[in-house]
């Protein structure tokens, strides 16, 4: 079975897993579903703003396909996230690519 799939069947029972959800988006950038890889980050975010990992993933997903203020926006949403939870990893991951977007 794939990962796809068997993701998906972890959903049905656990439908607002962010944890899941996000291994699911990653998933589909990897398959190069960036539509939907997008849809997915954003859900995430939506209904669990604290989910950091995301902001890099979307952000770098916009970046990738040419939506560099959309990027910057999540960039910058994902770092007053990290800022706020006191994770000064992510912190930095999220100015760092967003200053060489920016500069």
């Amino acid at each position: 079975m794939d990962r796809i799939t068997k993701l998906k069947e972890f959903l049905q029972a656990n439908p607002r897993d962010s944890f899941l959800k996000h291994a699911l988006a990653l998933e589909y950038v990897k398959i190069e579903d960036d539509k939907t890889a997008r849809e997915i980050f954003e859900e995430i975010l939506t209904q669990d703003p604290g989910y950091i990992g995301s902001y890099y993933h979307l952000a770098k997903l916009l970046e990738r396909t040419g939506d560099t203020n959309a990027a910057i926006q999540w960039y910058e949403k994902g770092m007053e996230a990290a800022k706020k939870a006191g994770d000064n990893h992510a912190y930095g991951e999220l100015r760092s690519a967003h200053e060489e977007l920016t500069f």
